[in-house]
């Protein structure tokens, strides 16, 4: 499709006297084609550009990726840069974006005198350019995975998101954009959520959230996740266009890769290298079935067989289904089912890297551990260009009708549960967004 329309909009300053709308999935389908062509950016590629792009809690910079790959079709953002407390995913940033490193504490931006100005003129952000803050603050004190701790004092890393909402007051930009685990919309967190909700709407914005699947944007895994935007207009949310039969599978992602053994480099490529497992884990893996198959009763620690938790332990991944979520864990097959549907050995961090849909191109730096930690911890890119694509849609249309708003997925208003991981099998079923 030709978006030289949308292009001309953009760059003539003539937002919101059309509809595009009608282009949005066309838009999205574009970026996420040339999205596995990416290779480290100079800031030359996108100085010129219109709209101000800043990341905070950018981790390797996932988000980011979708706005960076829309360049490619339309010159729309400016990266300025990403901004993380962790050195080794600031150096991530910096290195695929060329960007400064910006290796601060957000709670320092957000309440130390004068350290946001400082920081904005480092980054040289302009206040009469358009802008868009992306905030996923970590995700840790809200999974599900916590629950045995929901009784304890609040997890003080859920004070991230008012220290990113206060940053928001502060720079008054076009568009926020948060993402985080679904139980950030449970009853258990919902009061951090309404805060900050409340913070925006009295500084002028409609705020919009929701709960996706990642793989209905074609990424090849069941990754849940609450996504949440901001405008200062009236808009609508993307839409996953992917039916459930239709999700890209483990085979088609990771299916054509050479294979290698627990602990060897693949020598073409120094990602593409599992974990070097102690023998006692090969052992067990040894005698899970391919092809999905669960650790056998017996096999293994014994504690494994007491707690019904455990079943995914060892598990191998399907080849013909999307992957589990992919977290920080991926590369060992004692922390859940990550275990290759055939070869006997975890995951490899390249494998990690395509089942979160990170193009090839993309390079991390740190160490192994670190390069597994910011590969799980990341938006998947295909994702985050669905996100990309909707909201340079929404910043150039003119606000929405009725009957585009009631065929839009439709904001959470109220918690969804008091842990959200227990109604996902619902809505893999559904094969739907909540309405």
């Amino acid at each position: 499709m030709n978006f030289d329309i949308l292009k001309s909009s953009l760059l003539s300053g003539d937002w919101c006297s059309n509809d595009f709308r009608a282009s949005e999935i066309d838009l999205r389908d574009a970026v996420q084609f040339i999205l596995p062509n990416f290779t480290p950016l100079k800031r030359v590629d996108y100085e010129n550009n219109p709209i101000q792009v800043i990341d905070f809690f950018c981790g390797a910079g996932g988000t980011s990726l979708g706005f960076a790959a829309l360049n490619g079709i339309i010159p729309a953002f400016k990266m300025l840069g990403g901004c993380d407390i962790n050195k080794v995913s600031a150096t991530t940033y910096s290195h695929n974006y060329g960007t400064p490193i910006l290796n601060e504490d957000i709670t320092k931006l957000a309440y130390e005198e004068g350290a946001l100005n400082s920081f904005l003129e480092y980054i040289k952000y302009d206040k009469r350019k358009p802008t868009i803050l992306i905030g996923c603050a970590p995700c840790q004190g809200f999974s599900s995975h916590r629950k045995k701790h929901w009784n304890e004092e609040d997890d003080l890393r859920n004070s991230l998101i008012m220290a990113f909402a206060e940053i928001v007051k502060q720079i008054k930009p076009d568009v926020i954009i948060m993402e985080n685990v679904p139980e950030f919309l449970s009853k258990k967190y919902w009061k951090y959520f309404a805060a900050a909700k409340k913070c925006y709407e009295e500084n002028g914005y409609v705020i919009k959230n929701n709960i996706y699947n990642a793989a209905a944007f074609g990424v090849p895994q069941e990754r849940f996740r609450s996504i949440i935007i901001g405008m200062k207009k009236e808009f609508v949310l993307p839409i996953g266009q992917i039916k459930p039969c239709d999700y890209k599978t483990v085979r088609q992602a990771i299916g054509g890769l050479p294979p290698v053994t627990a602990g060897a480099v693949c020598p073409s490529d120094p990602m593409h290298k599992s974990a070097a497992h102690k023998e006692s884990t090969l052992e067990v893996i040894r005698q899970v079935p391919h092809n999905g198959g669960n650790r056998p009763a017996g096999v293994g620690p014994a504690c494994l067989d007491k707690i019904k938790g455990f079943s995914d332990v060892y598990g191998r991944l399907f080849w013909d289904k999307p992957s589990i979520t992919i977290t920080h864990y991926a590369r060992n097959p004692a922390s859940g089912r990550y275990t290759h549907p055939e070869q006997d050995r975890g995951l490899t961090a390249r494998e990690a890297a395509i089942l979160q849909s990170f193009p090839a191109g993309f390079e991390f730096t740190g160490k192994f551990d670190d390069i597994y930690r910011q590969i799980g911890e990341a938006v998947p890119p295909m994702l985050s260009a669905a996100i990309a694509a909707n909201v340079l849609i929404e910043l150039l249309s003119k606000e929405p009708t009725t009957d585009q708003l009631a065929n839009s997925p439709k904001t959470i208003i109220e918690p969804v549960s008091s842990s959200y991981s227990s109604v996902i099998a619902g809505i893999k079923t559904k094969g739907k967004v909540v309405k």
